[in-house]
């Protein structure tokens, strides 16, 4: 039977999942509700002028 805690206790996260990571969160995402955001405000910024 395989014994999860010794397992555990061996596992080492690789460096590339890591460096992976590290890269996507400091990247700066735009999605699509910040799309959205932008183009209501040109919209507004557009009309009332």
């Amino acid at each position: 039977m395989i014994n999860f805690e010794e397992e555990l206790k061996k596992f080492h996260p690789s460096l590339e999942v890591e460096d992976a990571e590290e890269a996507i969160y400091n990247q700066d995402l735009t999605d699509m509700a910040d799309l959205m955001v932008k183009i209501v405000k040109e919209s507004k910024k557009t009309d009332s002028e």
